[in-house]
Protein backbone atom coordinates (compact mmCIF):
# COMPACT_ATOMS: atom_id res chain seq x y z
CA UNK A 1 0.00 0.00 0.00
CA UNK A 2 1.41 3.37 -0.94
CA UNK A 3 1.73 6.31 1.44
CA UNK A 4 -1.24 8.25 0.07
CA UNK A 5 -3.59 5.28 0.39
CA UNK A 6 -2.48 4.67 3.96
CA UNK A 7 -3.10 8.33 4.90
CA UNK A 8 -6.61 8.15 3.42
CA UNK A 9 -7.28 4.91 5.29
CA UNK A 10 -6.06 6.38 8.60
CA UNK A 11 -8.23 9.46 8.02
CA UNK A 12 -11.28 7.28 7.33
CA UNK A 13 -10.79 5.22 10.51
CA UNK A 14 -10.14 8.47 12.42
CA UNK A 15 -13.44 9.92 11.16
CA UNK A 16 -15.26 6.66 11.96
CA UNK A 17 -13.84 6.75 15.48
CA UNK A 18 -15.00 10.33 16.04
CA UNK A 19 -18.45 9.57 14.60
CA UNK A 20 -18.83 6.40 16.67
CA UNK A 21 -17.97 8.23 19.88
CA UNK A 22 -20.30 11.21 19.32
CA UNK A 23 -23.52 9.51 20.50
CA UNK A 24 -21.73 7.78 23.36
CA UNK A 25 -20.27 11.11 24.49
CA UNK A 26 -23.72 12.67 24.37
CA UNK A 27 -25.25 9.84 26.41
CA UNK A 28 -22.34 9.87 28.85
CA UNK A 29 -22.66 13.59 29.49
CA UNK A 30 -26.43 14.07 29.43
CA UNK A 31 -27.97 10.78 30.53
CA UNK A 32 -25.64 9.20 33.09
CA UNK A 33 -24.32 9.96 36.54
CA UNK A 34 -20.56 10.54 36.58
CA UNK A 35 -18.51 7.41 37.40
CA UNK A 36 -21.56 5.14 37.26
CA UNK A 37 -21.56 1.85 35.36
CA UNK A 38 -23.44 3.45 32.42
CA UNK A 39 -20.93 6.31 32.33
CA UNK A 40 -18.07 3.78 32.25
CA UNK A 41 -19.85 1.75 29.55
CA UNK A 42 -20.35 4.83 27.35
CA UNK A 43 -16.61 5.33 27.33
CA UNK A 44 -15.65 1.71 26.71
CA UNK A 45 -18.36 0.21 24.46
CA UNK A 46 -16.99 1.82 21.25
CA UNK A 47 -13.48 0.42 21.79
CA UNK A 48 -14.04 -3.07 20.28
CA UNK A 49 -15.57 -1.51 17.16
CA UNK A 50 -12.61 0.82 16.75
CA UNK A 51 -10.25 -2.12 17.25
CA UNK A 52 -12.16 -4.11 14.64
CA UNK A 53 -11.99 -1.21 12.16
CA UNK A 54 -8.25 -0.91 12.70
CA UNK A 55 -7.63 -4.64 12.31
CA UNK A 56 -9.85 -5.01 9.24
CA UNK A 57 -8.10 -2.07 7.59
CA UNK A 58 -4.69 -3.69 8.31
CA UNK A 59 -3.34 -0.70 10.22
CA UNK A 60 -0.65 -1.52 12.76
CA UNK A 61 -0.23 -0.37 16.36
CA UNK A 62 1.63 2.83 15.57
CA UNK A 63 -1.71 4.43 14.57
CA UNK A 64 -3.43 3.67 17.88
CA UNK A 65 -2.55 7.08 19.42
CA UNK A 66 -4.36 8.82 16.54
CA UNK A 67 -7.48 6.77 17.24
CA UNK A 68 -7.28 7.46 20.98
CA UNK A 69 -7.23 11.18 20.18
CA UNK A 70 -10.17 10.67 17.80
CA UNK A 71 -12.13 8.86 20.53
CA UNK A 72 -11.50 11.67 23.01
CA UNK A 73 -12.53 14.27 20.43
CA UNK A 74 -15.73 12.31 19.73
CA UNK A 75 -16.55 11.92 23.42
CA UNK A 76 -15.97 15.61 24.16
CA UNK A 77 -17.85 16.81 21.08
CA UNK A 78 -20.73 14.47 21.86
CA UNK A 79 -20.87 15.81 25.39
CA UNK A 80 -21.16 19.33 24.04
CA UNK A 81 -24.05 18.48 21.70
CA UNK A 82 -27.31 19.90 22.85
CA UNK A 83 -25.69 22.40 25.24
Amino acid sequence: MDFHSKIVLVAMVFALTVALNLPFGYIRKKKTRKFSFKWFACIHVPIPFIFLARVLSHLDFRYVPFFVVAAVIGQLAGGRLGS
